[in-house]
């Protein structure tokens, strides 16, 4: 056997933080608490909104591969300013140990963005999701969707955990990185596809990534392009080959206003003045 991949050491440490998370707070806590979290939308109904191109933009502390990013954000704060650009979702990262996610981050973005009533960007918890119990912390703390990765997943698990975000009134954003991935995921029914242009196994980016599976999505199924994306020049190239939303992390949180960035990614004239 090979060493472990990058992928292979991230799930094997979400593997014991679920199950510290379980002696924490059991899963029947979580389901006590379910009445009272913050109302969902539909996660996919607003993408769509937003056509001809959508952007999810992302609160990422820091990242394997590029080390701390903005480990001192005040994560409600970066959403808004998401929002006023026009963001349709807000992916939160949620790992602790290389990203420096947290759930409180997440519940803090969700009720932040309460202000803005029921057209407000969607909220997508991504991390390494492989029990049930993730979706139960997701829904408690105010997502609307959650990333399930093909390649961290076999079928089985794949099709539970999709069935159980459903079963929560949530959606998934299913990720593929290769045509076998697309294949297991379209096997599935999904109407969310996502294409990483990173392999997470490696962490390498590679932006044809999108160009090569985009002929393969499910017919019907809302196709968004992630990772390695910085410019309206990069948008289009995606949008060329099918593509409605985009995910964006880095060149968001480093952007000096994140609000026009957000407006130039998705083509939309350049605002006036600048929003703190």
């Amino acid at each position: 056997m090979g060493s472990p991949t990058i992928l292979d050491t991230i799930l094997e440490r979400r593997r014991v933080d679920v199950a510290a998370a379980r002696q924490a707070v059991p899963p029947a806590e979580l389901e006590r608490r379910l009445p009272g979290a913050p109302p969902e939308i539909d996660f996919l109904a607003r993408l769509r909104r937003d056509a001809p191109m959508a952007v999810i933009a992302e609160i990422k502390r820091a990242s394997p591969s590029k080390g701390d990013i903005a480990p001192g954000l005040d994560a409600a704060e970066q959403a808004l300013r998401y929002a006023r650009g026009g963001a349709s979702a807000i992916s939160v990262l949620t790992e602790p140990t290389w990203f420096k996610g947290t759930l409180d981050d997440m519940a803090a973005v969700r009720a932040a963005l309460e202000a803005l009533g029921p057209d407000r960007p969607g909220v997508l918890r991504k991390d390494f999701i492989i029990d049930e119990y993730q979706l139960l912390e997701a829904r408690v703390h105010g997502a609307d969707a959650v990333l399930l990765i093909v390649a961290a997943l076999d079928d089985a698990r794949l099709a539970a955990l999709m069935a159980g975000a459903r079963a929560l009134g949530m959606q998934a954003l299913v990720e593929v990185n290769n045509a076998d991935e697309m294949e297991r995921a379209a096997a599935l029914g999904t109407d969310l596809i996502g294409i990483n242009n990173r392999d997470l196994r490696s962490f390498r980016v590679d932006l044809a990534t999108t160009e090569r599976l985009a002929s393969l999505v499910p017919p019907g199924a809302l196709l968004a392009a992630l990772s390695g994306i910085s410019t309206r020049a990069d948008v289009e190239r995606f949008a060329s080959v099918g593509a409605t939303a985009v995910l964006v992390g880095e060149s968001l949180m480093l952007a000096p206003d994140p609000a026009e960035k957000v407006r130039e990614l998705r083509g939309l004239p350049v605002s006036t003045r600048s929003a703190p």
